[in-house]
């Protein structure tokens, strides 16, 4: 069945639309919450909770592309899980993951305007625009879908050598990129 399809289901609000949202996507969803959280039972019921948020979202919002839509809605659980067990234990996997990162986004621990943070994702999204494809996609399957350095370098025929070369050079333009934009100083 394809998404247009599902989503039909979704707004005729037919309980079969879970049913295929799962056949077609839960190993997509489950893969994106258990690269967070390193734990399947934890990472099955982020899936579940994914199934039942596109049940209450769609209607009214009708997603461009479900596979993106449910991908968000699994990696927001699943970070607010990880927030969650971070007071009790630490998923040192992930934890690496927004590490790496952090010199590029580090900002004081206030909340910032929600405006804000859209400008930054926008350049963000604007500077991955304007890299190599290979290598956006290694820095999103890295730090979108927290895929694991071994994973990457297999999906993309290079050595976690190169694969870790690629991140951290990514990196280094992201925030040569955001110093330029005004983001970070």
């Amino acid at each position: 069945m394809d998404d247009s399809e599902i989503i039909q289901l979704y707004f005729a609000r037919k309980e079969t639309a879970i049913e295929e949202t799962s056949k077609k996507y839960r190993n997509y969803c489950t893969k994106i919450a258990h690269n967070i959280l390193s734990n399947f039972e934890d990472s099955e019921e982020c899936v579940n909770d994914t199934f039942l948020g596109a049940w209450e979202t769609i209607p009214p919002k009708t997603p461009a592309k479900l596979s993106s839509f449910l991908g968000r809605i699994t990696r927001n659980i699943a970070l607010n899980k990880h927030d969650y067990y971070m007071a009790k234990k630490r998923n040192k996997t992930f934890d690496t993951i927004l590490d790496e990162l952090n010199d590029c986004l580090s900002s004081p621990d206030n909340v910032e305007s929600q405006y804000e943070e859209e400008q930054i994702a926008e350049s963000i999204s604007n500077f991955l625009l304007k890299i190599n494809e290979d290598h956006r996609n290694i820095f999103l399957r890295r730090y979108w879908y927290s895929d694991s350095l071994a994973d990457i370098a297999t999906r993309f025929s290079i050595s976690e050598s190169k694969t870790k070369s690629v991140l951290f050079r990514t990196r280094k333009k992201l925030q040569l990129y955001l110093m330029k934009e005004g983001y970070i100083l």
